[in-house]
């Protein structure tokens, strides 16, 4: 199978490394400055395990040739603009497309672009971040890779990209209900960000400070209203779980955008909180935390 890593971040940099390593035929669709940086330096994985290097096929838009089989898109959300014109003359007759994208904003932006039959759900959980000199650094062992059929449907199509996937050292996960796992992390990780990015401090820094579990849970509950309203068939048990996984004190935790934040990055706050506050509206709900958390946002943006 031909696959196009679009990004080689901290999430596409591991997978396409990974994928890379099992034999499978990766490119990495990278801009000039992380082209230069690869091809100099090689793609550096520093695992709880070791220090692995690899030397990456590398592509930039201009030099994209050929139609690929799978297009695994990577980028932070608010460049899906930029990567759907980059990647469109890779897009052939049977190219199916796996956007790894905080939220859900993209799914549609992508399909209309695309057409419906060409984007699947994908989904990763890891604690990985880049370096100062662009190694990947993934600081727990956890690297977990969702992927399926938006509408539950793993057709033939579905299977091959399982069998070009599951034996890429990573634990993959081929689920048959996607878009319940698609919302249960945008559960997790808008609550994660917005308490994170409010309080400019990890999980067990907000826990042991007064008030700082009803925030907490506080904002659980207005994300979780808001997904209940859009339609999504909650399952109590995994809403259980992601509470107390948030909820344990002796567990600091941060989202990636947090760490954006901190280092005066670009964040992203309309796909990860915004797009939670028109769908709360949409639905008239009060939710009175997360306008809070947008406000505060949209003001660190104004003053980048």
């Amino acid at each position: 199978m031909r696959i196009l890593m679009a990004g080689a971040g901290a999430t596409g940099g591991y997978f396409g490394a990974r994928l890379a390593q099992a034999g499978q035929d990766v490119t990495f669709l990278v801009r000039e400055r992380r082209y230069q940086q690869l091809q100099a330096s090689g793609l550096v994985l520093q695992t709880p395990q070791g220090t692995e290097t690899l030397q990456p096929q590398l592509a930039q838009a201009s030099s994209l040739t050929g139609h690929y089989d799978l297009i695994i898109v990577t980028v932070k959300s608010f460049a899906l603009d930029q990567v759907m014109e980059d990647i469109a003359p890779a897009v052939g007759p049977e190219t199916l497309i796996m956007p790894i994208l905080n939220g859900l904003r993209h799914i549609a932006t992508l399909q209309q672009r695309f057409g419906e039959d060409k984007v699947i759900g994908g989904l990763c959980k890891i604690n990985a971040t880049l370096g100062d000199n662009g190694e990947v650094i993934q600081m727990t062992p956890l690297h977990q890779l969702y992927y399926g059929a938006l509408d539950g449907h793993n057709d033939a199509r579905l299977q091959r990209v399982d069998a070009a996937l599951r034996d890429c050292q990573v634990d993959t996960r081929f689920s048959d209900n996607i878009m319940d796992e698609l919302w249960e992390k945008w559960l997790l990780l808008s609550t994660l960000g917005a308490v994170c990015c409010l309080a400019r401090g990890n999980t067990q820094q907000i826990l042991t400070s007064r008030g700082g579990e009803a925030l907490l849970q506080g904002v659980f509950s207005e994300i979780l209203s808001v997904i209940t309203a859009e339609g999504s068939q909650t399952r109590p048990a995994a809403t259980a779980r992601i509470l107390e996984l948030l909820s344990d004190p002796a567990t600091p935790m941060t989202s990636s955008m947090y760490r954006d934040l901190t280092q005066g990055f670009d964040i992203e706050a309309d796909q990860v909180i915004g797009d939670l506050l028109l769908r709360a509206k949409r639905h008239s709900l009060a939710t009175p935390l997360l306008n809070a958390v947008d406000v505060n946002l949209q003001v660190y943006l104004q003053q980048r």
